[in-house]
């Protein structure tokens, strides 16, 4: 169903929204865990290590998709608060064809140059080749994951985080079931794991604009164009900078990646690899509230309601806090136990402590990189992407820099220390952008639309 959220109280409209969309990443990320758990456990520290060092160049690809899925959302949340219901139905159509272009040239690319791309990162030859099977096969379906991320983007746009939700809990279930198949009985190793995505994804996919064509038809709106120059030219003024962002973060763990395999050690690699999930899965569920803030923040940019942006985030600041303390709290204290659901009784101490450390350097600061996150959600939502850009680019190029000076002297432990350094950096940035009131600004340019 969609939701108007520019009407009823900010903050209660704004985490019943942003709830669901909170749920749903967590199943993403099950199953995408789901792949490094099941292939330590029952393939070795190897296979482990060997999607590990997949892993920053499966997430470019997956920032292309992510930064298109916020540009379209935002654009068509803009539209659909101001009532604008035609220029709406063309920026879903025109998303939908673009993203079909540019996803199908993206899978071309995966598939043809995976072993290209395994070289750049430094893989050590001992997981080189099925480190090299999985990126194929994995970006061999990005055309399922780059549309199913767009089909989500919309019906978030539209109000409804809640279709999006129950189709990622039926992909995370059966991604799950068939990682289970394909690792153990089948004894497919590596490529089990990655064969499960893409079979689970495309069957999301499907599904997925199956429910929106029907949505569309049931909204019986009339007019509008298929494709649209004006739709692309305003989906991409979100979205390239959406995705540079994205990349940029990508290439900046490609670079990660490189440092902690010059230390040409599987077990470094392998604990690495299981810690880095986990990270991932906690600033994943920070981003996805910094997208339902970007989702809220334009809706009612569009309805010209400033005051109920700063409502809504000063309400959901709480719950991000919350949702910080709660991922401090478990990767602090056990982290041992959370990291032993990826390895097996074979894997070596040195993968293990690898692990340890890069979760308690880091996680103490997760309430710092949860409040970036929610500022740059009002900062995106209201497409001020320049300041969007430079606080998430002083981050980003901060952690690689650091983690290649400070690894020099430091070791591994550098590369860690890299991260919270640069997280308050950009987090004084963002906040200083927030406070100044420059999103506002955009209600004229709303007023003369």
């Amino acid at each position: 169903m969609n939701k108007d959220l520019t009407v009823g109280n900010p903050g209660k409209s704004l985490v019943m929204f942003t709830i669901p969309l909170f749920v749903s990443v967590i199943f993403q990320q099950m199953y995408s865990i789901a792949d490094s758990v099941i292939a330590g456990k029952f393939a070795g520290e190897s296979a482990l290590a060997a999607i590990g060092a997949s892993y920053p160049i499966t997430m470019i690809f997956m920032a292309v998709a992510v930064g298109c899925q916020i540009g379209c959302s935002v654009v068509i949340s803009k539209h659909f608060g101001a009532g604008n219901m035609q220029m709406t139905k063309t920026c879903i159509s025109t998303s939908l064809i673009a993203g079909t272009v540019l996803s199908a040239a993206l899978t071309a690319v995966g598939v043809l140059f995976s072993g290209i791309f395994m070289e750049l990162v430094q893989t050590p030859a001992d997981i080189f080749d099925d480190g090299c099977l999985y990126l194929m096969i994995y970006t061999g379906g990005f055309v399922f994951l780059f549309l199913y991320n767009v089909v989500t983007g919309i019906f978030n746009s539209l109000g409804d985080s809640k279709t999006p939700l129950y189709l990622l809990i039926a992909s995370s279930v059966g991604n799950i079931v068939l990682d289970i198949v394909f690792i153990i009985p089948l004894n497919m190793g590596v490529a089990g794991a990655a064969w499960a995505t893409f079979a689970a994804q495309g069957a999301a996919c499907i599904l997925a604009l199956v429910l929106l064509f029907r949505r569309l038809i049931s909204m019986n709106i009339k007019g509008g164009k298929l494709f649209s120059g004006r739709a692309i030219a305003e989906i991409g003024k979100v979205a390239i900078p959406s995705v540079l962002q994205q990349s940029f973060i990508s290439v900046g763990n490609l670079f990660i990646q490189y440092m902690v395999n010059s230390f040409d050690s599987s077990a470094i690699v392998a604990g690495y690899s299981a810690a880095i999930k986990l990270n991932t899965f906690a600033i994943t569920c920070f981003t996805t509230i910094g997208n339902g803030m970007s989702s809220f923040t334009a809706q009612n940019i569009g309805a010209k309601k400033p005051e109920r942006i700063r409502q809504g985030f000063r309400s959901v600041l709480i719950f991000s806090l919350g949702t910080a303390a709660l991922f401090f709290l478990l990767f602090f204290i056990l982290n041992e136990q959370l990291l032993s659901l990826f390895m097996n009784d074979e894997s070596s101490r040195l993968a293990m402590d690898t692990g340890v450390q890069f979760l308690r350097i880091v996680s103490p600061f997760y309430f710092v990189v949860c409040l970036k996150l929610l500022c740059d959600g009002v900062l995106r939502g209201s497409e001020c992407m320049g300041c969007f850009m430079a606080a998430t680019f002083t981050d980003l190029i901060l952690r690689v820099v650091l983690a290649a000076i400070l690894s020099g002297f430091m070791g591994v432990d550098g590369i860690w220390t890299s991260w919270p350094i640069a997280w308050i950096c950009g987090t004084v940035m963002s906040i200083v952008f927030y406070k100044s009131g420059v999103w506002s600004k955009k209600l004229r340019s709303a007023e003369k639309v």
